[in-house]
This record gives C-alpha cells, sequence and structure tokens, in this order.
C-alpha cells in the first residue's frame, strides 16, 4: 500500500513575489518554496554539493543558483545544471488552494 502525500498549508501565494523564494520546514523537512516565471516550486533547501542552505539563492528563469558556490539547479526537476554539484536536489509537489500554497514531502 502507498503512502499518499499529505499537502500542508505553507505561505500565501500574495506574499511571495516572483523570483523570491521562502524557506519553510514541513515535516521535519526544510524546504524552499520558490516563485518563479508565475509557477511556484518546493525543493529541497539544502545544495547537494555543499550542503549549505540556498534560502539566500538567486532565482531566475526557472533555476535557483546556490550562494556558495554557484551550483544551479532546476527547479521543476532538481537536475544540478553545473559544477560543483552533480546530484540532483529533491522537488516536492506543490499546489495552490484558495491562495494558499501548499507543499507535500511524503
Amino acid at each position: 500500500m502507498s503512502e499518499t502525500a499529505a499537502f500542508v498549508r505553507v505561505a500565501q501565494l500574495a506574499d511571495l513575489a516572483n523570483n523570491r523564494s521562502l524557506a519553510v520546514e514541513v515535516d521535519g523537512v526544510r524546504v524552499l518554496i520558490c516563485n518563479s516565471r508565475d509557477r511556484v516550486f518546493a525543493v529541497a533547501e539544502i545544495c547537494s554539493h555543499a550542503h549549505e542552505s540556498m534560502a539566500t539563492g538567486r532565482i531566475k528563469h526557472g533555476i535557483l543558483c546556490c550562494p556558495v558556490h554557484g551550483a544551479r539547479f532546476d527547479l521543476e526537476t532538481g537536475e544540478a545544471l553545473n559544477l560543483p554539484a552533480t546530484e540532483p536536489i529533491p522537488t516536492y509537489p506543490t499546489r495552490v488552494v484558495d491562495g494558499w500554497i501548499e507543499v507535500a514531502v511524503k
């Protein structure tokens, strides 16, 4: 029997400007909620390369740039786009319900 994802309300969409992010914790997991290209994404808040916070990383054109070593990650797939990162970061499903961003980590 598979476990169904439980969505958790994390922020109001109106409070997350384009190309901005918000670090939250959902069920014990550090998640970065990102708004880019009028879409909301949720990815691991920790870089797969240096295990550092990406909460202050730049977001542009659906890509998150780690502020520590410049590794870039695709917000939709989590794919590492350049060195020094070689491993992807986890991504999580999101949805917007009644103006609230919701994310599921399981």
